[in-house]
Parts: structure tokens; C-alpha cells; sequence
């Protein structure tokens, strides 16, 4: 197949499959006589494999070491474990800071309740206080919290 078929049954476009074959995450293809790639349907699994990968948040290098793991299958799976231990330790973190951020935009969105013009908002006020340096009601100042 093509390289065009491969992109819409693995659902995602044509220049993903040329990065990941670049980043060495897919097995080179075949070249017809024409120059064109030529896939078949262990790209295909191969593709799906780093798709689903990246779905659950793995970055590119993560997602190399499972691919060694899918070509050495004989391999014991410690490294998995950890690798995938890893991931979710950084998901916890990344909703660490997503509660923060919704902590500090909710004290920002309190700094104005009432419909009033731009210039008297309290979320306008604060944003361009913090732009010049001042302290905002979304940052307390450092030390403090």
C-alpha cells in the first residue's frame, strides 16, 4: 500500500507517517521503481502501535524503547513497568498543575462579577498589573501562598 492508504487506515494524515519514519519509529518501507514508499500491513500494526502510544501521552522517546520491547519480544518487561510507572507519576504531576491553574484562574475570574467596560475589569486590571510586574491575585507574591 501506499503511503496515502496507510495514513487513512491508521486515521491520521500523511505527513505524521513520513515523521514517524523519519524519527525511526516505523520500519523503512520498500521503494517501488518509481520512488514511491511501500507499505504493508506490518507498517500498518507498526503505525497503530505508535499511535496508541502517543494517545495515552508517551513521547517519542518512550515510545522508541516500546518499539525495541516489540521487535525483541524474548526481553524480560521491567523496563516496561517502569517506563509505564514513569508516565503515570508525570500524569499526576501534569494534574497537580492543572488544579493549580484552575485554583488560580478561579482567583482570577473572582476579581470581576459585574458587567462592566474593559478598563474597569478586575480580571483586565490584574493581568496587565502582573504584565508590568506587579503582583496579581492569581500569583500570590513569592513566600507567600
Amino acid at each position: 500500500m501506499r503511503i496515502g492508504e496507510l495514513a487513512q487506515r491508521s486515521d491520521c494524515d500523511v505527513e505524521t507517517v513520513r515523521f514517524y519514519e523519519r524519527e525511526g519509529l516505523l520500519d523503512l518501507p520498500a521503494r517501488e521503481a518509481n520512488g514511491y514508499r511501500l507499505y504493508n500491513e506490518a507498517h500498518l500494526v507498526q503505525l497503530k502501535f505508535v499511535r496508541h502510544c502517543r494517545s495515552l501521552g508517551m513521547g517519542l522517546p518512550d515510545v522508541r524503547i516500546l518499539r525495541s520491547f516489540q521487535a525483541n519480544p524474548d526481553l524480560a518487561c521491567e523496563e516496561i513497568n517502569q517506563l509505564i510507572d514513569r508516565q503515570i507519576e508525570r500524569i499526576h504531576q501534569q494534574l497537580d498543575s492543572l488544579h493549580l491553574l484552575e485554583r488560580q484562574l478561579h482567583k482570577l475570574r473572582d476579581t470581576c462579577h459585574a458587567n462592566r467596560k474593559a478598563g474597569q475589569c478586575g480580571i483586565m486590571r490584574n493581568l496587565a498589573q502582573a504584565a508590568e510586574g506587579g503582583d496579581c491575585s492569581c500569583h500570590p507574591p513569592a513566600g507567600t501562598n
